[in-house]
């Protein structure tokens, strides 16, 4: 492998005057040549045009000293060699243009030399692989004007107490958005891990969607929290529900309006992206702003500027956006009831957030959160017995527990029975009525017939015989019932059942059958009789 140095002409340090006394001082550039063990087989001087006769000077040098060393400049312009994005621009073209070839060079980028910004500026291009090097550093040394030099490795994994420490942030950063619960969801997990990055290392918009409930603006607090924390932003955050804005109320909550804008503007406002400068803001159910407002809100994204409402003079605010939804928006694009650009703009970080249904193996860490969060409320703990703890996560898990509101059903469920729980122990007549009045809630919901069908196992189906029935054993006992009640009797309710299997038997035994059947439940056929009575 051949070795390759990239350094910048140092001004000061490596002009030590023309006549031989040069050759006496220790020049950072030259120095790198005088060791025999990091043999350099090509420079590259960079420099700007006004340091011409000192590159030439120095190179005529290096050639002196190290015939074997091919050594070559490459022209840098900027006017300010303090203006950090001019010094950025032209280091990043060089990066841009040089032919590297890591697969039979090793590079190591010299940052000894050069200003502070310059040097800074190398340090990024190179930790952001930009140029595929290691860096290098040299110091003057009493051992003479070869001075030293040292390696900079810029792969942290080499490192194991930066790596743990790093590890251990990134975890306690995931656990924080996760709100310390120990979630066992892969697709969750997996979501939050990477949203944990997102968070730190970008500015951009953030979508966040999913159904009602489950837990969209509560995300967005712990991501402003976190980034708070993190010295990512100073500002504070600013939410709102954007269905709640309507018509000039909704310019002059967002982006402020001047004394008499409109009839009752008596006073001006800034408006909440103004107030969100410098910090986040989360504009929860995005969807349902009007085509006015999301084009305004496209520029203020974009541009960081905005004209408040009745005024002609734009202003500035430079914030984060996470944007809530539970609209497709895709489908609102294709009505013409969203803009394809806003959605294209904040559609860079998009995360999906599961129902409850969908994660309900975090059933369980989430009713303790709720029953910790409830605690720390009242100031005395409550907690289920075991029976009754069971009786719950049955149900929870049951395909009668629809959860329709995701997180806010759980919370409401849990602060029902933790109100009502004596001496903080929720107990299993508690939780009985609990999942009789969360029963009642969802059924409300559904469609008549549906809900017929629902209404009718659970009138005469114990709900703890429910709860551990297969869906599809469900639908076959509402049937059953259906036929048992418009029968005269067992026998008669047996054949109309068991019509087929019947003509293959020499013993037609059909009331046996269909009372062992019913027996499976709990029932019998005098009670399917009493639900007629009354109805």
């Amino acid at each position: 492998m051949k070795t390759t140095v990239i350094g910048i002409l140092g001004t000061r340090l490596d002009h030590q005057g023309l006549g031989k006394r040069r050759w006496h001082h220790w020049r950072p550039s030259m120095s790198l040549l005088m060791h025999p063990q990091f043999p350099v087989d090509e420079f590259v001087l960079l420099h700007q045009a006004a340091e011409q006769e000192l590159a030439a000077l120095t190179m005529h040098d290096m050639h002196e000293l190290s015939p074997t060393t091919r050594v070559h400049n490459y022209l840098v312009e900027y006017a300010d060699p303090w203006d950090f994005q001019a010094v950025y621009s032209e280091l990043y073209k060089f990066a841009q243009h040089y032919p590297f070839e890591p697969e039979t060079t090793n590079y190591y980028v010299h940052i000894t030399t050069g200003t502070h910004v310059a040097q800074i500026c190398l340090f990024l291009l190179t930790e952001a692989n930009y140029i595929p090097a290691k860096l290098l550093q040299t110091a003057p040394s009493k051992a003479g004007v070869q001075g030293s030099y040292h390696l900079i490795d810029l792969d942290l994994s080499r490192y194991d107490q930066i790596a743990s420490r790093f590890a251990k942030e990134a975890q306690e950063g995931i656990s924080y958005l996760k709100g310390g619960i120990a979630t066992r969801n892969r697709a969750f997990n997996h979501l939050i891990e990477q949203l944990e990055q997102v968070s730190i290392r970008s500015a951009a918009p953030i979508l966040l969607t999913g159904a009602t409930g489950v837990g969209k603006s509560q995300l967005a607090k712990r991501i402003f929290a976190l980034k708070k924390q993190r010295g990512q932003i100073s500002g504070e955050l600013v939410e709102v529900n954007c269905a709640t804005l309507r018509g000039d109320n909704a310019m002059s909550a967002l982006f402020g309006h001047v004394k008499g804008a409109f009839t009752g503007a008596l006073t001006p406002r800034n408006g909440l992206l103004r107030e969100a400068h410098r910090g986040l803001l989360f504009l929860d159910e995005i969807g349902e702003l009007g085509l006015d407002e999301q084009a305004m809100l496209l520029r203020a994204i974009e541009e960081k500027v905005f004209t408040p409402f009745g005024s002609d003079q734009a202003v500035t605010s430079d914030f984060q956006l996470i944007a809530g939804t539970n609209r497709d928006l895709f489908a609102a694009v294709t009505a013409g009831e969203f803009r394809e650009d806003l959605l294209a703009r904040i559609n860079l970080w998009t995360y999906r957030l599961p129902s409850l249904k969908q994660r309900i193996e975090d059933f369980e860490p989430n009713l303790d959160y709720e029953l910790q969060q409830f605690a720390h409320k009242i100031g005395h703990k409550v907690s289920f017995n075991q029976a009754a703890r069971e009786h719950y996560l049955s149900f929870a898990h049951s395909v009668a527990a629809l959860w329709r509101a995701n997180f806010r059903d759980l919370n409401s469920s849990v602060t029902r029975m933790a109100t009502l729980a004596q001496g903080g122990r929720i107990t299993e007549t508690l939780v009985a009525d609990e999942i009789q009045r969360l029963s009642h809630d969802w059924r409300s919901f559904q469609p008549q017939e549906p809900r017929q069908a629902t209404e009718l196992l659970q009138s005469l189906v114990s709900a703890e015989v429910l709860a551990h029935t297969d869906y599809f054993d469900q639908i076959q006992l509402v049937e059953v019932l259906r036929v048992c009640q418009t029968s005269k009797s067992l026998a008669d309710a047996g054949r109309k059942l068991f019509d087929k299997s019947r003509l293959q038997r020499s013993s037609q035994n059909d009331s046996h059958r269909l009372r062992i059947y019913l027996q499976k439940f709990g029932l019998t056929f005098e009670q399917t009789q009493g639900m007629i009575n009354t109805q």
